[in-house]
């Protein structure tokens, strides 16, 4: 894996019991202790209807702890069922090379329709050699593989004339929805450049990604780079995006998809993103120096990580994000649920606006409404290095952590590192039943910043580290 004992050394510089498997059991314990002391209201008992593409069904629980357990991975409540359908995948896929079906690796042919071709109705594993193949976007069936040499070596280009509304690739059936999809070993890129640069590098709504789950059960993307997409890199999404309010939801969720060992840069929103998603696994990608274009020039929103609208039960472990706006951002707009029950375990963020920054829109100031789903974030090991000013959101100030509006907030472990300035660490506007623990820092000591509007917060005085 390319990002994996990188971005865990970097963690273990400040926190040594991270890089071992007991000490890294330890410190989510001890986050788990402290998250089930904490209160929380659920102010509903079932989830708004709003129109024909939301569900009443409200899940009420939270995940077990992600723990390691000597095992080389992390293990979430899910990973089995995930493990058995991508297994039997591979077992009855018929092997296939797009080669075999017209695809020509001269970085100049439109490779379309062999790949449609060889991904016929699903139940293969299509294998993609090194080399540049030009596509004007994929769907992929269900049931089917697509397998490359390698990110770097296998490169899929987007074609000079493909719409801007195209991702890259996508499942086939957003309604009706698509099972057991795996995408490995390739690098996709979209080109925003082919658009003018003052031209927004986004349509609207799902449109624009590289990858885009929309409605997928079962999902594996692995070791793929995803260079200058339009909107995100990678989105885990239902097929619409449901905006009838705090406490709706939508169906056609995607659910049990795992991102591992992802590379994503230049996107013009975020690097991976979830909405609407239950059961996400998130690990070992490096999320950086998005363009910002899918949004007006200086007030960009482009997190490495988003855990957005009405996103429930996401891991995210031993991920690093660089010079984005957000680092992890874990939040909803106003007019949608909040992403409810997120664990992070381990990450690192260098040269992000603000780091962390969890929150929900339009639920948090006086006079709003409060949250009636911003419930659930469990944290362990975070470094939050140099936050700083970005012409991605020009008039944002920089944050090592921001918490708004969220309650049953369990932080442990968090550590600042700046030479220059003292970062900030602010609880803030509505946050409840908030337990910070265990904060460090290297160079220039953190301000910490609890308003008078918060409920219920505790956090431990500061340490300083050992260079």
């Amino acid at each position: 894996m390319k990002f994996k004992n990188d971005t865990k050394n970097k963690i273990g510089h400040f926190f040594p019991a991270y890089v071992d498997a007991e000490g890294l059991d330890a410190g989510i314990l001890e986050t788990e202790r402290a998250f089930l002391a904490l209160p929380f209201t659920r102010e509903i008992e079932k989830m708004r209807t709003w129109k024909w593409h939301t569900t009443g069904k409200l899940d009420n629980t939270f995940m077990r702890p992600a723990l390691i357990k000597k095992r080389p991975l992390l293990e979430v409540d899910w990973q089995p069922l995930l493990f058995a359908e991508l297994g039997k995948l591979r077992g009855e896929a018929v092997q296939v090379s797009v080669l075999d079906f017209g695809a020509v690796a001269d970085g100049k042919t439109d490779c379309t329709g062999a790949f449609v071709r060889a991904m016929g109705q699903g139940g293969r594993s299509v294998r993609i050699p090194e080399g540049e193949f030009i596509i004007t976007g994929l769907k992929v069936p269900s049931h089917t593989e697509l397998i490359g040499a390698g990110s770097g070596k296998t490169i899929l280009r987007m074609h000079d004339f493909a719409a801007k509304s195209r991702q890259g690739i996508r499942n086939r059936n957003c309604f009706t929805g698509n099972k057991s999809i795996r995408l490995e070993g390739f690098t996709l890129d979209w080109r925003a450049e082919r658009f003018p640069e003052k031209e927004k590098s986004a349509a609207r709504g799902i449109r624009s990604s590289g990858i885009a789950f929309c409605n997928v059960m079962f999902g594996l993307v692995r070791d793929v780079c995803v260079q200058n997409p339009g909107l995100h890199g990678i989105d885990v999404t239902s097929a619409y995006y449901s905006y009838g309010g705090d406490g709706t939801t939508s169906r056609f969720r995607s659910r049990y998809v795992w991102i591992d060992d992802v590379e994503v840069y230049g996107f013009g929103d975020d690097g991976v993103t979830t909405h609407h998603s239950d059961y996400v696994y998130i690990t070992h990608s490096y999320l950086h120096n998005p363009s910002g274009r899918a949004h007006k020039k200086g007030a960009s929103n482009s997190n490495g990580i988003e855990v957005d609208d009405g996103s429930r039960h996401v891991v995210l472990h031993n991920n690093r994000t660089e010079n984005c706006f957000g680092g992890v951002e874990i939040k909803a707009h106003e007019t949608s649920s909040a992403a409810y029950d997120t664990q992070i375990i381990g990450h690192y963020s260098r040269g992000d606006n603000r780091a962390y920054n969890f929150r929900h829109i339009g639920h948090h100031k006086e006079g709003d409404a409060n949250s009636l789903t911003a419930i659930g974030i469990r944290a362990t090991f975070l470094v939050a290095e140099e936050p700083r000013k970005t012409p991605l959101y020009a008039e944002s100030r920089p944050r090592a952590l921001v918490v708004s509006a969220y309650q049953r907030v369990a932080l442990n472990y968090v550590c600042t590192v700046s030479e220059t300035k003292a970062p900030v660490i602010a609880v803030q506007y509505r946050a409840r039943a908030v337990d910070l623990q265990h904060i460090s820092h290297s160079g220039v000591a953190p301000r910490i910043k609890i308003s008078q509007d918060t409920q219920s917060v505790r956090v431990s005085p500061v340490d300083e580290r050992s260079p």
